[in-house]
């Protein structure tokens, strides 16, 4: 904590000692006891309420209004003060004599640990440091810089390798080290130095300007290759000659943004895994299965662009190579009706990437069955040797560590925090959809950001679990298919055909498996949400907060797809949810104004529905308790449908409030939909300033050069610095033996609570 609020707040305590006093005697009612922000700020409200006005105005009001958790372990209260995101401090109070000391993270998580486990005291415990082993320093301190890794990079790069000539011989080992099958790219051995690299680039630039602009390198391949120069530089004269003067430009007056730009145009990626070990990955009949959704709908159009970039820029750095993209999935043999038991099957819309299945093994054989997104973390040992941190549920589950042996049943949160651990120490480069995913909000902890420090009572406690300013995290967004999700102002473009399909799905009189309850005035406009049928989505709040308020139903109706009831779920939060949805239409009774439509697995229809709903002048709405990204958010603006979100999570960078769309609480944002006037003045902001938003930043094709230039920046500086990853690998390979799997948790429980005792730091030998 700054010097400076401390002494201000050790003034305050002083100065204000009764009325803080009566605070801390409101909480210490609760006994031991973890209070979430939204818990403290109440309890501060009702305080200030009662005659401590004057705390609120002060430093200490800023003290608790920063707080994200307070522990009450009596006589003392702990509080984990964020006062901007990624940055914490901790405070600890003697609430009987109030006294402000410091505290450390080891120290809060201690207390915190105490609340849970009533023997804590003189236990010995495995303490997690992975930042001494991540080598991480001299890294940005500013919140804009969060995100951005490549940028700060490129310029670090740039600064170390700027200061004279001879600082230019990594650039030089780098593109000498390119092949591809045996075959040279870029330089052949005839450039053994930078003076022979710059005679050969000045000598090809004298030739090159005499050439047709067009004419094809294989016609002038052979005299380059003379001087040193091989393929890889451009298909034609004109490219050849830009990636020549950009590299003059770097020898001779060089600058980030020339580094940037020349890394990004160097042939260095050619072959692509991804990895999605969970739900049903197929590209028919499965989008609102569980934890089947967003994710696959992202990899597919994802996979789909990138082959298009990866060929357009193959072609144009005069390669002949072929580009391969694999998608690596689960083999679900039981899933009939899908592909999902399909060992390879090649991706519509591609000639070269296709979905590898490889089942998840035992001892015993194959499993066949579909495994919840909870239970697939013993597994990926044997899958895979990393994989992507891509369902980070800790800030969907609050307290979700700190009580993981509660949730451990349903949920094996032990499991998936150690992998999500592993994940994220392990890889080179972590790309993100938005900002918040990395560094949340001002008032919401960001998913990456949860993991800095938290513990895991009886089997370890994290100190330094993932720095948010290190230079791995980049933000990368994705965008929508716009060949499928279009204005609804487009008239010629319409899928008309479809119409009568839709209009069955919303109006029919008749209840079956596939939709439940009746709409009746067809002439009011719809709310519409679309999401999976689990907790965090929160389609039944929706239903409930619409099942409340009688004034919104007799102004329009409410129609949500969500979760599948023409079959038995085998997901549990999927069958609570689901139960809750059918408890709710029992007790509002909701007459004629109410759809509830199962899963819908065709994308071009839904797009045609999206803008259907539009033509209705309704509105599109997410109400999730968090969102990482929002692709329905995305698409829905693409369609130029009024759009409204919470402002939790991802939605909350996508949509610019006001302008495309509106971000607030969910309850104070759908009220404006009281007024006709106000959907229409929204649904005109969303259209223009929609499409120009998704134009702007989510866009596939935006999405593919930025992936391909961040992994040309990355990974020359990965050749240029080869990191130490001895220590960080030492690190992993502990934790991976000591909790990864299920079974190895259940039997380190006892070590870690009687016997084991450490510091896992760079130095720790293992």
């Amino acid at each position: 904590m700054a010097a400076e609020l401390s002494k201000c707040l050790n003034e305050t305590l002083t100065t204000h000692h009764n009325d803080i006093s009566m605070f801390f005697s409101r909480l210490g009612s609760h006994g031991k006891a973890i209070l979430q922000r939204h818990q403290l700020l109440a309890e501060f409200e009702s305080a200030t309420k009662a005659g401590a006005q004057r705390l609120a105005e002060g430093v200490f009001g800023e003290v608790i209004r920063s707080t994200q958790e307070a522990i009450i372990v009596l006589p003392w209260l702990a509080l984990a003060m964020r006062p901007r995101p990624e940055v914490w401090e901790y405070i600890h109070f003697d609430m009987k004599n109030p006294d402000l000391t410091e505290l450390t993270v080891s120290e809060f998580l201690h207390l915190k640990e105490m609340v849970v486990e009533k023997s804590m005291n003189g236990k010995l415990v495995l303490q997690l440091d992975f930042k001494p082993s991540t080598g991480s320093s001299n890294l940005p301190s500013l919140s804009e810089s969060i995100g951005n890794g490549v940028e700060f990079l490129n310029r670090y790069l740039s600064s170390k390798m700027f200061q004279d000539r001879e600082s230019m011989v990594p650039l030089l080992e780098f593109l000498r080290a390119h092949h591809y099958k045996g075959k040279s790219l870029m330089l052949n051995e005839r450039i053994q130095n930078l003076r022979a690299l710059d005679s050969a680039l000045r000598k090809a630039q004298e030739y090159l300007i005499t050439l047709v602009p067009t004419i094809p390198c294989s016609e002038f391949e052979q005299k380059l290759q003379q001087m040193g120069l091989e393929r890889g530089w451009g298909d034609n004269a004109e490219r050849f000659l830009a990636m020549i003067n950009l590299l003059l430009d770097l020898l001779d007056a060089p600058a980030p943004c020339t580094l940037k730009k020349f890394l990004g145009r160097i042939p260095l990626v050619f072959n692509v895994v991804i990895l999605s070990p969970h739900g049903y990955f197929a590209q028919e009949n499965v989008l609102g299965f569980p934890d089947t959704g967003g994710q696959v709908v992202y990899i597919l159009d994802q996979v789909r662009t990138l082959e298009a970039e990866m060929l357009q820029r193959i072609k144009e750095q005069g390669l002949d190579i072929i580009p391969r993209i694999l998608i690596v999935t689960r083999l679900l043999p039981d899933a009939v009706g899908t592909t999902c038991g399909q060992r390879l099957e090649r991706v519509v819309g591609t000639m070269h990437s296709d979905i590898i299945r490889v089942p998840f093994r035992t001892e015993k054989g194959i499993v066949r069955r579909w495994l919840s997104r909870f239970e697939v973390w013993p597994y990926l040992e044997t899958f895979t040797e990393c994989t992507i941190a891509h369902a980070l549920e800790k800030t969907k589950y609050p307290n979700s560590d700190v009580y993981w042996k509660k949730f451990e049943d349903k949920y094996h949160f032990s499991c998936q925090f150690t992998a999500d651990l592993i994940a994220m120490n392990h890889t080179d480069f972590i790309i993100t959809s938005t900002f918040q995913e990395i560094a949340g909000n001002k008032d919401r902890v960001g998913q990456y950001e949860s993991h800095m420090g938290f513990t895991l009572p009886d089997l370890y406690r994290v100190v330094n679990g993932i720095d948010v300013f290190d230079l791995k995290f980049n933000i990368v967004s994705p965008g929508a298919d716009m060949t499928i999700y279009f204005p609804y102002t487009e008239k010629e473009r319409r899928l008309t055909h479809l119409h009568h399909g839709i209009e069955e799905l919303l109006f029919s009189p008749v209840e079956n498996e596939e939709h439940m309850c009746v709409i009746k005035d067809q002439s009011k406009p719809i709310i519409f949400s679309m999401a999976r049928l689990d907790r965090v989505k929160n389609i039944s709040g929706l239903v409930e907060w619409y099942g409340r308020n009688k004034r919104i139903q007799e102004l329009v109706n409410l129609v949500v797809v969500a979760g599948d009831r023409r079959k038995e779920s085998e997901d549990n939060e999927e069958c609570e949810e689901l139960k809750k949805m059918y408890e709710l239409i029992e007790k509002y009774k909701f007459s004629g104004n109410l759809r509830w439509i199962s899963a819908q697995m065709d994308r071009v229809r839904n797009g045609e529905l999206y803008r259907y709903i539009a033509d209705t002048k309704g509105a599109f709405v997410q109400p999730a308790f968090y969102e990482a990204f929002g692709l329905t958010v995305v698409e829905s603006m693409a369609c130029g449908l009024p759009t409204f979100a919470t402002c939790n999570g991802g939605p909350a960078e996508i949509i610019v409030h006001g302008k495309s769309g509106e971000i607030k609480q969910l309850s104070y944002s759908l009220t404006s939909l009281r007024s006709p006037r106000l959907i229409l003045v929204t649904g005109r902001i969303s259209l223009k300033g929609g499409l120009e938003r998704i134009e702007e930043k989510y866009t596939w094709k935006i999405y593919s050069e930025k992936l391909l230039t961040l992994a040309g920046v990355y990974g020359f500086w990965k050749y240029t610095s080869k990191p130490d990853r001895r220590e960080a690998n030492r690190c992993l390979e502990m934790l991976l033996a000591f909790g990864f799997n299920k079974w190895a948790v259940e039997q380190s429980h006892h070590r870690v609570s009687g016997t084991f005792v450490g510091r896992l730091t760079s130095t720790t030998e293992v």
